[in-house]
């Protein structure tokens, strides 16, 4: 592991090396192009300058020297887009390095986690969790049930009980002897007692013979 990262590190920093060199070097070849082309444009100035003295010979002298001068000035624009090639190659190669790096440490770690997880341990886990959410659900059930609730009864089974009610009281108030007004009192004459059932029978029986006799 740690060969692993040293070598890493090292590769990280040769590169950052190299790209650093290579920059370098990029800098220089602009500057020595903006030189030459500055020499050029004076070669053209001065060969202006012969052809208005009559100067041929020394005219085609200056163009020569400006056509040399925008030879190198080709070569190092070929030697920059080398430059630019090489750059471009080696930060994709830099990325691409990281880029497997960071994918092979992501997939250790996750042969790794992998490792340390049973499949026997997450349905364990998963069953456990199963049936707290069921237990948690009765729960919930239970409370929320109204306090006091009514039982559920078979309907049928009340009837008959309710039925067996109202014959008892009929029957009750079939049993109860008949209760009538007493009847009121015949006014007695003044001075005269009541008389009792024994002497209203003589009284009926001499009306009787009475009648009989006439």
């Amino acid at each position: 592991m740690f060969t692993r990262i040293f070598g890493k590190h090292k590769q990280d920093t040769n590169a950052l090396a190299t790209l650093d060199k290579l920059n370098e070097t990029l800098e220089m070849l602009e500057k020595k192009e903006k030189v030459l082309v500055k020499k050029a444009a004076a070669e053209v100035e001065r060969a202006k300058e012969f052809t208005k003295a009559k100067n041929k010979r020394a005219a085609i002298q200056c163009l020569k020297r400006k056509r040399l001068y925008e030879q190198q000035i080709e070569q190092l624009g070929n030697f920059q887009l080398r430059i630019h090639d090489q750059m471009i190659m080696l930060e994709g190669a830099k990325a691409t390095t990281e880029t497997v790096d960071a994918l092979r440490t992501g997939a250790a770690a996750m042969k790794a986690m992998q490792k340390a997880t049973n499949i026997d341990d997450v349905d364990k886990t998963m069953d456990e969790i199963n049936e707290q959410t069921e237990n948690m659900k009765q729960i919930q059930e239970a409370l929320s049930a109204p306090i006091g609730a009514a039982a559920d009864f078979d309907e049928d089974e009340l009837e008959a009980e309710l039925e067996e009610l109202e014959g008892a009281e009929l029957e009750d108030q079939l049993l109860q002897p008949a209760t009538t007004a007493p009847a009121a009192p015949l006014p007695v004459p003044a001075g005269r007692q009541p008389a009792t059932k024994v002497e209203e029978e003589d009284d009926e029986l001499a009306e009787l013979q009475r009648e009989m006799a006439l």
